[in-house]
C-alpha cells in the first residue's frame, strides 16, 4: 500500500492507495470513529458489484452500516438528490461525530462530501472512490458540491475527508470507456507539471489500460502526490489550485453543452479541454505546435476522445460555448481566467487571454466535425 499525506494542519489526512482495500475498510476506518456505525451513500453500479464487499470489511470490525443507493450518472449531482441524501442521514440520526462514508466514483464523492459538509454544520466523512477519475482528482482536495443547471460546480464547499482509501483492484471492474475517462485526468497532471510523469504515461499507457495493476497503483500515486502537493500550498483555489484546472473550462462548457450526459463524460471533457487549452497556448505563441499535436498523439494511441469531432450529437456554436465558458468557478470581475502552458508539464493561470484566439481555436475544431 502507498500512503499519500495532504497536509492541512489540523485537517491533514492520508490517501491510501492498494489493492483490496475496501474489504479492509473496517481496519482502516475503525480508529476514526467515536462510534461503531457509519453512513454509506453510494449508486446503483457500485453497490451491485462491491457494497457487500465494504459491508462485510465493515462487519468485521463490529462496525454497523445503512446504506443509501442513489442513481448512477452525472445528473445525481443535484438539487433534488442533496436534498435526499441530507435527510436520510438526518433519518439515520447522523450526528456530527459520525462518519459519513462516500462509496463509488466523482459524482458520488461530491455529492455525498457537500451533503456532509452542510448537515449540522459539518460531519466527518470518508471517501473510498471506485473509480480512475475519482481515485486520482475529486476524492482529493476537499472540493465537494453539485451542479446548476447553468453550470459544473457551481453550488458547492470546501470540506476535506478524513481518509481516503483507493482501491485499485476496484478499477478492474470499470468499463473500457469509464476507465479511459479517468485517465484523461491522470494525463492532465503530466500536462500540468511533469513532463516526465506524460512521458511515462507515453511508455506505460498501453499496459496501463491494458489492466497493470503495478502501473495502475504508480499512476494513481503520482497522480495524488502532484494534487496533495497543490493543495497543500493553496488549498481554496487563491492561486496555485487553479492549475488543477487544466483543461476544465473548455470542458466543463462542453458537458454543460450536451447536458452532463452519457453523450460526454467528464474525463473526456477535460481531455478534449487539454487538447484545446495546448491548442489555444499554441496560437498565442506560448508553446510549439508540436506540444498540442503530441498530446493529441497519446489521446489517439490511447483510443481516447481528442477534439469535438469525436463527440456525437450537436453542439452549441461559438458564441453558445462561449457563454457556457463565461460561467466557469474561475471567472473573476467578469473576466475568465483559463489554464494555458509554455509546453508539456508548464502550465500557469492566464489572467489576459485575446478571446478573439479562443473563438478562432473553438471555431476550427467545430468546422472538423
Amino acid at each position: 500500500m502507498d500512503v499519500v499525506k495532504v497536509a492541512l494542519g489540523a485537517r491533514s489526512y492520508e490517501v491510501r492507495i492498494g489493492a483490496g482495500l475496501i474489504g479492509r475498510a473496517g481496519a482502516e476506518i475503525a480508529p476514526l470513529l467515536a462510534r461503531k456505525r457509519v453512513a454509506i451513500v453510494t449508486e446503483a453500479r457500485v453497490a451491485g458489484l462491491h457494497l457487500g464487499a465494504l459491508e462485510a470489511g465493515l462487519a468485521a470490525e463490529g462496525i454497523a452500516s445503512e446504506a443509501l443507493v442513489l442513481p448512477p450518472g452525472e445528473a445525481t449531482k443535484s438539487w433534488a438528490q442533496l436534498q435526499e441524501v441530507v435527510e436520510w442521514l438526518i433519518a439515520q440520526k447522523i450526528e456530527r461525530g459520525d462518519m459519513v462514508v462516500a462509496f463509488g466514483g466523482g459524482v458520488i464523492g461530491d455529492l455525498a462530501g457537500f451533503a456532509a459538509a452542510i448537515l449540522r454544520r459539518g460531519v466527518r466523512f470518508v471517501q473510498i472512490p471506485t473509480s480512475l477519475l475519482a481515485q486520482v482528482d475529486s476524492s482529493v482536495g476537499g472540493k465537494t458540491g453539485i451542479n446548476s443547471a447553468q453550470g459544473k460546480n457551481l453550488i458547492g464547499a470546501f470540506h476535506q475527508p478524513s481518509l481516503v482509501l483507493a482501491d485499485i483492484g476496484a478499477l478492474g471492474t470499470l468499463e473500457p470507456r469509464d476507465f479511459l475517462a479517468g485517465y484523461g485526468e491522470v494525463v492532465k497532471y503530466g500536462g500540468l507539471g511533469s513532463l516526465d510523469f506524460f512521458e511515462w504515461l507515453e511508455t506505460h499507457g498501453p499496459a496501463l489500460a491494458a489492466g497493470d495493476q503495478a502501473l495502475r497503483q504508480e499512476a494513481v500515486r503520482r497522480s495524488v502526490q502532484m494534487k496533495a502537493d497543490i493543495v497543500a500550498r493553496d488549498e481554496t483555489e487563491q492561486g496555485d489550485r487553479a492549475l488543477l484546472n487544466l483543461g476544465h473550462t473548455f470542458g466543463h462548457a462542453l458537458e454543460a453543452a450536451t447536458g452532463y450526459s452519457d453523450r460526454l463524460l467528464h474525463g473526456e471533457g477535460v481531455a478534449i479541454g487539454c487538447a484545446l487549452a495546448f491548442e489555444t497556448s499554441a496560437r498565442l505563441g506560448l508553446m510549439a505546435q508540436e506540444a498540442p499535436s503530441r498530446l493529441r498523439a497519446h489521446l489517439a494511441a490511447m483510443g481516447m476522445k481528442r477534439d469535438l469531432a469525436d463527440i456525437p450529437g450537436d453542439l452549441p456554436d461559438v458564441d453558445g460555448l462561449m457563454a457556457l465558458m463565461a460561467q466557469d468557478k474561475k471567472v473573476e470581475a467578469g473576466r475568465l481566467r483559463f489554464i494555458l502552458a509554455r509546453g508539456i508539464g508548464e502550465a500557469f493561470v492566464a489572467e489576459e487571454v485575446d478571446l478573439a484566439v479562443v473563438r478562432e481555436v473553438l471555431a476550427d475544431a467545430l468546422a472538423r466535425r
